[in-house]
């Protein structure tokens, strides 16, 4: 039998991370010691009282039967609290919140809501895959937003043609962002808003890296900006804030409109997060949260000491406010993918090339701070040895 793939699938390039898994077995089986600096996956654990919690609720037989697709009205309100203490915006629960299995999973279904096909989706380049490729899948054309370090690696808005925006329903942003780690103040997200409301485009921003912050800055919400709830939805994860990327679970909050539009898509294609998950998530919330300032402190030691060795290696970089990411700019003589390659093979350490997030990554490299300070030296030295 000739077994051949739907043509929106032939659209889509390998997905990086699967590739980069792929290329580091290939060395590791070769019995190299790999250090992994590629996917952002804290090597953090989850904090215990979240695991204590967890536990206590899969016990619970209550807790083993389907749960509901928007989640536990007492997750929602956890989250509209969480919304009001950190940002200051107010959130009905009902209407304005809906819990996903994990931030990603909210992306990738969002265009399935409101793209038809040949309708355009404005995508940051360098991104996060799943922003084209779930555009992609809906029949949708990305329109690509350059990001360049000399504008902050913001998207200039008055640069896509008017053709283009008669076209586009959805904009997707990222700040604090992956992978250049820039930050966005509240001023651009007003600016934001209003070209969204002129133009009927709803704006859905990726807010994942809010709580992974230093030396003072606090990232601004997109429903900080005035009419935001008009055009906007947010999305957020427990899963850097708190160290559970394995836990699938996050929410997306914001215009009620959008929200219920993603809801008929999950209703028919998932069953929601397990209760037991979301009663551990409502304790990540809502009990103490000095494990988000000792992840805090940790990055920033791991942030300072890794950028402290490029430099001295003679790389060009810039300290980020946020994320737990270094964009670094290549060496003279090398694309991207070559220096990436470089450094697996010659001294075993996995990044993740700047063109695999887009075109306009070509010339940089991503390191996430995912090691501790023992291996972050180990790493200085081996490509002191290369270099």
């Amino acid at each position: 039998m000739d077994i051949k793939l739907a043509d929106r699938l032939k659209r889509l390039p390998p997905y990086l991370f699967a590739e980069l898994d792929r290329k580091k077995r290939e060395i590791q089986k070769r019995g190299v010691d790999i250090i992994d600096l590629g996917v952002g996956d804290p090597d953090l654990p989850t904090p215990a009282h979240i695991v204590r919690k967890l536990k206590q609720a899969a016990s619970e037989p209550s807790n083993h039967h389907y749960p509901s697709y928007e989640g536990f009205l007492s997750l929602r309100e956890a989250v509209a609290r969480w919304y009001k203490k950190r940002f200051k915006v107010k959130l009905n629960p009902e209407k304005e919140i809906m819990c996903l299995i994990g931030s990603k999973e909210g992306i990738a279904h969002l265009p399935l809501a409101f793209l038809n096909p040949g309708d355009v989706a404005l995508v940051p380049n360098p991104a996060y895959p799943v922003y084209s490729a779930s555009t992609v899948i809906a029949g949708g054309n990305p329109f690509f937003m350059p990001l360049y370090k000399e504008n902050g690696f913001l998207p200039d808005l008055k640069k896509i043609p008017k053709t283009i925006l008669k076209k586009a329903k959805i904009m997707f942003l990222n700040y604090p962002n992956n992978p250049t780690s820039a930050v966005a103040e509240k001023a651009f997200f007003e600016e934001v808003i209003k070209f969204a409301r002129q133009n009927n485009i709803i704006v859905c921003h990726d807010a994942s890296y809010t709580e992974i912050s230093f030396d003072g800055f606090s990232p601004p919400s997109i429903l900080q900006a005035k009419g935001a709830k008009e055009v906007a939805v947010e999305f957020h994860s427990l899963s850097k804030t708190y160290n559970m990327t394995g836990w699938r679970i996050g929410f997306v909050v914001g215009n009620k409109d959008v929200i219920s539009g993603l809801g008929k898509i999950k209703t028919n294609i998932d069953s929601g997060v397990f209760q037991a998950i979301q009663i551990a998530a409502i304790e990540a919330l809502e009990g103490p949260q000095d494990c988000v300032i000792k992840n805090q402190m940790i990055y920033k030691q791991r942030r300072d000491l890794l950028v402290e060795g490029f430099k001295k290696l003679g790389m060009e970089i810039t300290k980020p406010k946020a994320t737990f990411y270094l964009w670094i700019p290549i060496p003279k003589g090398y694309s991207s993918s070559q220096y990436a390659l470089h450094l697996l093979t010659k001294a075993g350490i996995v990044t993740t090339p700047g063109n695999g997030f887009g075109e306009f990554g070509e010339g940089y490299i991503r390191v996430a701070l995912t090691v501790d300070k023992k291996r972050i030296k180990e790493t200085i030295k081996r490509i002191e040895k290369i270099s």
